[in-house]
């Protein structure tokens, strides 16, 4: 061969729509490929685009893999550069189609670095002083796969280890747990996060503490959840007595049983009825004036999450709530979806009344913008301040091992940013729109 290398730009069309929107399946698929064209492979790096795409690269000693998918159109384009003549690109060309179930592909082979336009004067190779390379100790750490939660105009990118911890497809959703670096293992429902082992304790402690230490609730009805976060926080109360909590999928509940224990470990706790149901379903067929506290640890509003911000789903929460008691449900990012956010908080004033409805923050890092609400609403019950216990709650801090939750949290958790606490002072009668 009279050149220095050989690139293949490759096209594949009529693929797997779920394949090649599929960024470990992608990743490993590429890396096989390397593999069997006789490469040898230095680092890699793929990121998924959700909702559709995926992106990534292999280096290799003999130069580089580079590829990017379009799902919704069976699409991907490839770059096979490899040097020398010891790896043959075109094995890894076919061994991708079969991979990508590609039902026809075309190649355009280019010869990099014509022997005979290259000058080749003498040149001083004296070596440069060393330097002493940073130790790794894991032999995943050159792989760099990236997950992304995003909307139009934000993402929040982690690092993940590439191994799928699971993954499955529910009548639902898609549950998966990732094995982040940073983060621990993480819940993804549709690309969403949903918790991670270093974080969820700000939003199952702050979710479950702050009515639990203003009233002494014994029946109590939880609506999502199945992670096991929030019943697990729950039982760290002597007074509760039962504990119903209301999963919609199934695989989630499997999910976190098997590889998210720190969470799930009160999931077969004897006082817990677990029910794998529809919530809204639960709520409307439920007696009323039945349950002390509802918590609402649903995930987005989105999907089949949706009905449980309406005010139809709030009605029935109220009528279900006894007289005195509480519901706290997560209300989001203040910052995130701003017509949203009010729209909630205008429908939960006209159920609850103004005066029974607080707002109040965690900051969760894993979430988008990081800043979390969450929505206290009192049945003519108490005041989360003015009926905080503050003494219970600093026996109750010194007796738990918590992460997030204090009483000086609970107190500072209901001080607003000005621009929060004015989307949620204007005349709701006059914005609201029932949805």
């Amino acid at each position: 061969m009279n050149c220095l290398g050989r690139h293949l730009l490759v096209e594949f069309y009529g693929g797997s729509t779920a394949v090649l929107n599929d960024v470990l399946q992608i990743e490993t698929s590429m890396l096989q490929a390397a593999q069997s064209a006789g490469a040898t492979i230095i680092t890699s790096q793929f990121h998924h685009f959700p909702p559709l795409g995926v992106s990534g690269f292999i280096v290799l000693q003999e130069s580089h893999f580079a590829i990017h998918t379009w799902p919704e159109h069976g699409y991907a384009a490839l770059d096979l550069f490899t040097c020398g003549f010891s790896v043959n690109p075109w094995i890894a060309y076919d061994f991708l189609k079969q991979a990508f179930q590609a039902q026809h592909g075309s190649a355009l082979e280019l010869n990099r670095g014509q022997l005979h336009l290259l000058e080749t004067p003498k040149r001083d190779l004296q070596q440069p002083e060393k330097v002493t390379p940073l130790a790794s100790t894991d032999p995943q750490e050159q792989r760099l796969v990236w997950f992304s939660d995003r909307n139009d105009n934000i993402a929040l990118s982690i690092r993940h280890k590439g191994s799928g911890v699971f993954r499955e497809q529910s009548p639902y959703q898609t549950v998966e747990i990732l094995d982040t670096f940073e983060y621990g293992k993480m819940l993804v429902l549709d690309n969403i996060i949903m918790c991670s082992e270093k974080d969820e304790k700000a939003y199952h402690e702050m979710l479950v503490h702050v009515p639990l230490l203003t009233h002494t609730a014994a029946n109590i009805l939880v609506i999502g959840g199945g992670d096991g976060g929030s019943v697990r926080e729950i039982f760290r109360h002597s007074q509760v007595e039962q504990v119903t909590l209301v999963e919609i999928d199934e695989v989630v509940v499997k999910a976190a049983k098997s590889h998210l224990p720190s969470l799930s470990v009160a999931l077969d706790h004897p006082k817990l009825q677990l029910v794998i149901g529809d919530g809204i379903d639960y709520v409307t067929a439920a007696a009323s004036q039945t349950y002390d506290l509802i918590l609402i640890d649903s995930s987005d509003p989105v999907g089949h999450s949706a009905a449980l911000f309406t005010p139809a789903f709030y009605q029935q929460v109220h009528r279900i709530l006894k007289t005195g008691g509480v519901m706290v449900a997560q209300s989001g990012s203040p910052q995130l979806n701003q017509p949203q956010f009010r729209n909630l908080y205008g429908n939960l004033y006209r159920i609850f009344g103004t005066s029974q409805v607080h707002c109040y923050l965690a900051f969760i890092a894993t979430y988008p913008t990081g800043m979390w609400s969450f929505a206290y609403c009192s049945k003519a019950g108490p005041h989360p301040l003015r009926d905080f216990d503050l003494q219970a709650a600093q026996q109750f801090v010194q007796d738990q091992p918590l992460a997030y939750y204090n009483p000086g949290m609970h107190q500072a958790a209901f001080c607003l940013p000005t621009f929060v606490s004015k989307m949620l002072t204007v005349d709701t009668a006059a914005i609201f729109v029932e949805s």
